[in-house]
C-alpha cells in the first residue's frame, strides 16, 4: 500500500503564504489504514495544559507571532483506510518560547474534518522546553466515537526526541520546509 500512502500525501496540498513548500525527505511513520502493522494511532498523555472549549478555527497563527510558520494537516481514516468526515480535531501547543497560554486560547483551536477526512491548521513550530521535545497536542473524536488524545512529533529534533520519555516514533510527522515556513503531515487512524 505504499502507493496509496504516497497518493494520500499528495492528495492534501499544503501551501504556506501562497507558495508550495517542497515535500522532501518523506518518511513513512504515519499509519495509513489497516495495512500498517502498528494499527490505530497510539494514544498519549494529555499533559497539564489542555483547556476545554477551544475556539472553532484553523488559523492559530497571529500576526507578529514569533516562530517558524507551520501548516500542519493530513487525513483522519478508519482502520480500512476510509476517510472519516466530521471528526473533531482539537490542537494546542506551546509558543516559540516554550510557554502555553493557560489564561486564554492563544495557539489553541479546533475544527472538523471535511467529507474526505481532511484537517489542517496554520500555526507555528513550538519550542522545546525542559523535559520535552517539540510536539503538538491533539484530541480527535468521530461522531459517537471514542476520544483519542495524542501528541505529534517533529523528525528533525533527533536529540530532543531521544531524551523525551513520552516520545513515540509512530507519531512522527512528515515535514518539509525551512526556518521561515514548514509543512507537516500526519494521517490519523481511529480505531472506533
Amino acid at each position: 500500500m505504499k502507493t496509496r500512502r504516497a497518493m494520500l500525501f499528495a492528495a492534501l496540498p499544503l501551501t504556506l503564504a501562497g507558495a508550495a513548500v517542497a515535500q522532501s525527505s518523506r518518511r513513512d511513520p504515519t499509519p495509513a489504514g489497516g495495512d500498517h502493522p502498528a494499527g490505530p494511532t497510539p494514544a498519549q498523555t494529555e499533559g497539564p495544559y489542555f483547556t476545554p472549549n477551544s475556539p472553532l478555527r484553523a488559523g492559530l497563527y497571529e500576526p507578529g507571532m514569533d516562530g517558524t510558520r507551520l501548516r500542519v494537516g493530513g487525513l483522519v481514516l478508519d482502520p480500512s483506510c476510509r476517510p472519516l468526515g466530521n471528526v473533531l480535531v482539537d490542537l494546542w501547543q506551546a509558543d516559540a518560547q516554550g510557554r502555553y497560554d493557560n489564561a486564554g486560547y492563544r495557539l489553541r483551536g479546533h475544527q472538523f474534518t471535511d467529507a474526505q477526512g481532511r484537517w489542517q491548521f496554520e500555526t507555528i513550530v513550538p519550542a522545546i522546553y525542559p523535559g520535552r521535545t517539540r510536539h503538538l497536542h491533539v484530541k480527535l473524536q468521530a461522531p459517537y466515537g471514542k476520544l483519542l488524545t495524542t501528541q505529534l512529533y517533529f523528525p528533525g529534533d533527533t536529540a530532543g526526541n531521544a531524551r523525551d520519555r513520552i516520545f513515540d516514533k509512530r507519531l512522527l510527522m512528515n515535514t518539509a520546509g525551512d526556518a521561515e515556513q514548514m509543512i507537516a503531515r500526519y494521517d490519523f487512524v481511529l480505531a472506533g
